[in-house]
């Protein structure tokens, strides 16, 4: 499942569907980014997205972690519009035969959500609004899978 959403979600909720039934897979990772208030700068998160255009491109990563870790499922919800501190932005949940497919296979997909995926981020706070680019690290942490 890929799927983008301007409503606020529940990871717990994500995370009790996505194990169910699972009998075969060994293992589960999941991550969850929540909004930060950056110590008062930032009351609002705004996240925009091409509909179909950022899905597909997510799919096509998502295809290349499902081959390169062997996953048996994986799924990424991403938060759209306006959000809050404190609430979720993403989940990713990656189902394994074993812990370290998993844990790897979760961490590169985040770290190509950070660097990568087309969104585009904008803090609102008391000083005004400004645009997020990735960072430095948020590249060099994408370019150790290569």
């Amino acid at each position: 499942m890929i799927r983008l959403t301007d409503a606020p979600f529940d990871p717990g909720a994500l995370l009790t569907d996505f194990t169910r039934g699972r009998t075969e897979t060994g293992a589960v990772a999941t991550f969850t980014g929540i909004a930060r208030a950056e110590a008062g700068a930032t009351t609002v998160l705004e996240l925009e997205a091409y509909p179909g255009f950022t899905e597909a491109e997510i799919g096509r990563i998502a295809e290349a972690a499902r081959a390169r870790f062997g996953l048996h499922d994986l799924a990424i919800l991403h938060r759209v519009g306006r959000i809050g501190p404190g609430e979720p932005i993403v989940f990713v949940a990656t189902a394994a035969s074993h812990r370290r497919a998993a844990f790897e296979a979760c961490d590169f997909l985040m770290d190509y959500l950070k660097s990568k995926a087309p969104f585009w981020k904008k803090e609102h706070g008391p000083d005004g609004e400004r645009w997020i680019e990735p960072t430095a690290q948020d590249h060099a942490d994408r370019e150790r899978w290569r």
